[in-house]
Parts: C-alpha cells; sequence; structure tokens
C-alpha cells in the first residue's frame, strides 16, 4: 500500500496558517487588554484634573479591576480615598497592598507610610503611631518622626514628645531646642495643676538649660517665683529676659513693673524700659512705665503717651492719653484736658480692642491674648510678642 503523501503536503501549510491567525488573535486580545487599562487611567486623570474626585475614582476602580497587579493604580485610588475622606476604604486597598507576597520592598514601605497616614487623618490615633514605628530605619523615617511628633503634641504625650524630638535634633534633621523647651514648660504646667511646684522649677531650668533664650521658660519661671513670695528672684529672670530676648519684653513688661514695685527695684525696671523703648517703642512699655510713675503725677503720665504718639501714630496710645485727666498746669507743656464724657471713653475703648489683639505670623488667627502654639495652625512662636497695631 502506497503512502499518499498529498495530504500531508496539504497540512503543513494549513497549520501554518492555523497557528499564525491564532497568534495575531492572542496578540490583538492582549494588545486591547494593554490599551484598556491605560485608557481608564487616563480618563482617571483627566477627571482628578477637572476636581471632579467621584468620577476619578470610578475610572481609577475600573482600570485596577483591569489590571490588579498595577501597584501604581491602587496607590492612586488610596490617595484619592483619603483627600476625599473615605478613610475606611483608603485603609482597605492599602492593607490589601501590604498583604500581597509579590509586593516589592520599595512598594511595601509606601503602602505602610500611606497607611499610617490614613490612620492618622481618620483619627486612629493608636494605629497610626504603630504603624509609624514600622517606618523606623526605612526611607520614611525622618517624615515617620515628624508625624510622631505631631502626634504626641497632639495627645499631649510631652515625655514622648521630647524624645522623638531629641532623636531628630541628634540626626540633624534641625533645630528642636525651641520644641523642647515648649514641652518642659507644657510639662511644669501639668506640674503646676498637679499641685507639685517643686517638679514645676526642675522642668523649667530644664528648659532653660536646653534654650537659654527661651522667652516663655524666663516669664513662667518668674510667675511661679512670684507665687512663692520670691520677687527680687522673679525680678532677676525679667531682668535676664530684656538682656537675652528683649523683643519678647512686651509680654513681660507689665510683670516687670509690678515685681520691681514689690521688690523696691523701681529704678532698674525703669531704666530698662525706657532702653527698651528707646530702641522698639510698645504701647506694653509705655504702660508698665506708667504703672511705675506715681498715679498723681498726671503731666509725667501724658508725657509718656505723647512721646510714644511721637514716634509711634498709635490710637490706642491716643486712646490712653485722652482717658487721663490732665489737670492745668503753670507753664506746663501740654495742653490740659476736660474729663471726658464716659461714654466717649467706653466707646474709644471699645474701639481700640481690635488693634490689641496678637496675629499669629503663620495662618493670620488673631486672638485678644498671647499664644505660644497658635491654637488655629498648630505652629509653635508664631505669635509676635507686639500687638496687631504695631505689626
Amino acid at each position: 500500500m502506497e503512502l499518499d503523501l498529498t495530504w500531508a503536503l496539504w497540512a503543513l501549510p494549513i497549520a501554518f496558517v492555523g497557528g499564525w491567525l491564532a497568534s495575531r488573535f492572542d496578540i490583538r486580545q492582549w494588545r486591547m487588554e494593554t490599551r484598556s487599562a491605560p485608557k481608564s487611567y487616563f480618563k482617571g486623570l483627566n477627571y482628578l484634573l477637572n476636581e471632579q474626585q467621584d468620577q476619578a475614582i470610578d475610572a481609577f476602580i475600573e482600570a485596577v479591576q483591569q489590571d490588579p497587579d498595577t501597584t501604581d493604580l491602587h496607590f492612586a485610588l488610596g490617595n484619592l480615598f483619603r483627600t476625599r475622606g473615605d478613610y475606611d476604604r483608603a485603609v482597605r486597598v492599602h492593607q490589601h497592598l501590604l498583604q500581597r507576597a509579590d509586593l516589592s520592598r520599595s512598594d511595601h514601605e509606601r503602602a505602610q507610610h500611606a497607611l499610617a497616614q490614613d490612620f492618622t487623618r481618620a483619627g486612629l490615633l493608636d494605629r497610626a503611631e504603630a504603624s509609624l514605628h514600622l517606618l523606623i530605619g526605612t526611607p520614611y523615617e525622618s517624615e515617620a518622626q515628624i508625624s510622631l511628633l505631631s502626634l504626641y503634641e497632639r495627645t499631649r504625650d510631652w515625655t514622648k514628645a521630647i524624645e522623638v524630638a531629641s532623636q531628630l535634633e541628634t540626626a540633624n534633621r534641625g533645630s528642636f531646642k525651641s520644641r523642647i523647651a515648649h514641652y518642659l514648660c507644657e510639662m511644669a504646667h501639668e506640674s503646676l495643676r498637679q499641685s507639685c511646684p517643686t517638679e514645676a522649677h526642675a522642668q523649667l531650668q530644664q528648659a532653660l538649660s536646653h534654650q537659654p533664650e527661651s522667652a516663655r521658660a524666663r516669664i513662667e519661671l518668674a510667675k511661679l517665683m512670684a507665687s512663692e513670695g520670691r520677687h527680687e528672684e522673679a525680678c532677676a529672670q525679667l531682668e535676664a529676659l530684656c538682656r537675652q530676648v528683649p523683643s519678647a519684653l512686651p509680654l513681660a513688661a507689665g510683670q516687670l513693673a509690678e515685681q520691681a514695685r514689690t521688690a523696691g527695684r523701681e529704678n532698674e525696671a525703669i531704666r530698662l524700659l525706657r532702653e527698651a523703648q528707646a530702641q522698639r517703642p510698645s504701647i506694653d512699655l509705655v504702660d508698665a512705665l506708667a504703672a511705675l510713675t506715681p498715679a498723681h503725677d498726671t503731666e509725667a503720665l501724658s508725657a509718656l503717651y505723647l512721646a510714644h504718639l511721637g514716634k509711634e501714630p498709635s490710637l490706642v496710645a491716643a486712646t490712653r492719653w485722652l482717658g487721663l485727666q490732665v489737670p492745668s498746669s503753670q507753664g506746663g507743656t501740654h495742653t490740659p484736658l476736660s474729663p471726658m464724657p464716659p461714654d466717649v471713653q467706653k466707646a474709644l475703648v471699645e474701639a481700640v480692642k481690635p488693634l490689641q489683639r496678637y496675629r499669629c505670623a503663620a495662618c493670620g488667627f488673631e486672638a485678644g491674648i498671647h499664644f505660644w502654639q497658635c491654637p488655629g495652625c498648630q505652629t509653635w512662636d508664631s505669635y509676635s510678642p507686639r500687638r496687631v497695631e504695631e505689626l
């Protein structure tokens, strides 16, 4: 029986054509699949640029479903959820990434960092703290420590805040001496609330050892000494403040006048206040000098405010001067004032109140009292010691 080779000759080209068609079909299908994911991705980016976050999220979800292995899409989706305030879904996205066995080490650390941000924004501070500690020793260590510092400030855990700030200082991540001094002052405040003045003394002294130029520590220590009847020591602390941080003297001028009068050191206080007033005029310095001037010496009081008005166009100082009842005096250089009607005086006092506020240089938040940490933006030392009118 002879073998018919005709079928074999026909089978070879047929098999070749069939294989070629199958390969072309697979290539086209692969191309369609790979093109669909970028299309959804760019569609999501377009929505994001147009500030259409809901549509952007839908587009990114579609892209992730088409290509579940793309980590960048997961990160984009998780960040969108966090920005939108949907913290639960952001946490699930980043936790899903952390559970993947094929995730690279860099992406794993990135996902851990994103998860810590999710917990922080969601207010889950204990879980945020644990996640941030896992980033120590990674490229995100500095960011994690800064976040931990903010977290400890938020929870008022000053001991841990000092520990982290000291680590950042040692690692040359910036100067944190001022913050450490503030933390110690906060601890001293808590000690005083718990009737532990000895601990408060030690904490304030420690704050000065970290930063001798800490105006807050000097002022708080002077207050504590004054409450214990140690008025001369309180004066010494405030006089040291005048020498080391003269720009902060307006915050302590009234306190200096009061302690100097009690300790019998009026002359030294007057000298320091006049020197400071000559260099940087301030209504608080004038008020302190007025407090050290005999109340019956209206000519001297009037001269103080008029001299300030000669240097600074201050509506507050003008109101103070108008409130004085300066009697007629022979040979006087100032125009005598008749008693001001009470309604006029009240109106002027109300009008100048906004000018006597303090303003945060970081966010513009204004307050009637001086804050060492802005209650609006949480920035330290952002309040100027000078009033709004003097800025």
